[in-house]
């Protein structure tokens, strides 16, 4: 691995700084320890990779796994609205704003544990920077646009692989949203995984209440089910040959009003309590979303290449799960960690004021009078 050193002072980097993260910065920080040239080579040498990653979290993952371990799968865009379209910088469909955004889409994998005192703990086994490197012409736009030759889908299925079969990585469930629900990642899950699943299902999905439904093609979208809410009940998803366990949620929005949710789980030994349990462990990885953004430094780099981006978002990982490992140390949770080194920062800012202040004995001259600078 490249400069080891190099790459611990820049993570450390993204926790203290509270503005953009630069190599000038990084350099006046460490009074020159390593020049600013020396760290901008750093950034710009061959990108870090995921088995470079697995390297350094290994060892972090290994204490905290567990056999019913939980993978969460999400993506997030780091948004970069000023710089310059690429590979990587480029348009994003966000499905919280229903919207096409400009940014860096990754795919991450949060691995949650609970240790044995009760705390959780949510580390990135994994992660995808999603990268489109095709481009073609839409018709309907008018316009030349890019595209990823692999979906994410695709990616999902191949680093799930890697992570269980390669990485060896204890776990029982995975869960996720909506979005990555498809028949080919149930399927892979649970015949070449052979894991279980707790996941989102469309409204607009078909099911079958019973086996003799399913083989006659009687099928009835499940938002049209007409059963108590929050019960489970057995039913055969449209497309896949084994049976699942069906349940429905129905929750409070934040403007007050109703919404449902739909999990389904290969795991039929799941009692409902159990399947929104396991669930709830999906938000964790908001969680950490919210974390890497906003106190890991991931969308604080101004560098403007695929490589230079690579690197810092590898940086920013690394940065988060020592904040991670802090949490757990200190036994506060990452916001309170920044807050505490910000208090920390504006104490150093204003004592070096006050030295400021203290040697200056010039008068200044107002209106025609000499009057002490300080009062």
């Amino acid at each position: 691995m490249k400069n080891p050193q190099l790459l611990d002072l820049y993570s450390d980097f993204c926790l203290t700084s509270f503005s953009a993260i630069t190599a000038t910065g990084l350099s006046k920080l460490i009074d020159e320890g390593y020049s600013h040239d020396q760290i901008s080579r750093f950034l710009s040498q061959k990108e870090f990779t995921q088995k470079d990653f697995w390297k350094m979290v290994k060892r972090l993952i290994r204490k905290i796994e567990q056999e019913r371990g939980v993978i969460s799968i999400d993506d997030t865009i780091s948004e970069k609205p000023h710089s310059n379209e690429n590979e990587m910088i480029c348009y994003h469909w966000d499905h919280c704003k229903n919207r096409n955004i400009k940014g860096i889409n990754l795919l991450n994998f949060a691995y949650h544990s609970t240790l044995e005192n009760g705390e959780e703990v949510t580390l990135p086994v994994a992660y995808e920077i999603i990268k489109k490197t095709e481009t073609y012409f839409d018709s309907k736009k008018q316009k030349i646009k890019r595209r990823s030759p692999v979906t994410k889908n695709e990616l999902v299925r191949e680093r799930l692989r890697v992570i269980t079969k390669y990485n060896k990585v204890k776990y029982r469930y995975i869960v996720w949203d909506t979005w990555f629900s498809s028949k080919e990642n149930l399927d892979f899950i649970h015949y070449n995984l052979k894991k279980y699943f707790v996941v989102a299902l469309k409204n607009n999905r078909s099911i079958a209440l019973n086996e003799q439904d399913k083989k006659q093609g009687k099928y009835q979208r499940v938002d049209g089910l007409t059963y108590q809410s929050d019960s489970s009940q057995q039913v055969w998803l449209k497309g896949l040959d084994f049976p699942v366990l069906l349940v429905k949620q129905v929750f409070i929005n934040k403007d007050g009003s109703t919404g449902e949710l739909y999990l389904i789980s290969n795991d039929l030994n799941l009692t409902t309590s159990d399947l929104f349990t396991i669930y709830e462990k999906r938000w964790g990885v908001e969680v950490f979303h919210k974390s890497l953004k906003q106190n890991a430094g991931l969308s604080k780099s101004p560098t403007k290449y695929e490589v230079t981006q690579s690197n810092h978002i590898f940086a920013s990982m690394i940065a988060y799960c020592k904040l991670e490992v802090l949490k757990i140390k200190e036994k506060k949770n990452h916001f309170a960690i920044k807050a505490q080194l910000y208090l920390k920062a504006l104490k150093a800012a204003y004592q070096e004021l006050l030295e400021l202040k203290n040697p200056i004995t010039q008068p200044t001259i107002c209106q025609g009078q000499t009057i002490p600078l300080l009062g």
